[in-house]
């Protein structure tokens, strides 16, 4: 499944501070992926925010991948 990020992630300096976030929304990815390291199903996410979908929580997952390619610890 292929992923173009920017259909669905947008980080602007006006909006959060210019962490990444949902495209349209405040909801930013790291507060996805977060509640995704405390156990919440992707179901979870979306009823508790309702402005974000299924493909919405995928592609912040494909996102976090990507960076966490790009980084070494």
């Amino acid at each position: 499944m292929m992923f173009d990020l920017t259909e669905r992630i947008t980080a602007d300096p006006d909006v959060c501070q210019g962490r990444a976030c949902i495209r349209g929304t405040r909801v930013m990815v790291s507060v996805i992926l977060d509640n995704l390291a405390a156990g919440l199903s992707v179901e979870d996410i979306v009823k508790e925010y309702p402005s974000i979908t299924r493909e919405d929580v995928q592609s912040a997952i494909v996102y976090a991948a990507k960076l966490a390619s790009l980084t070494r610890i």
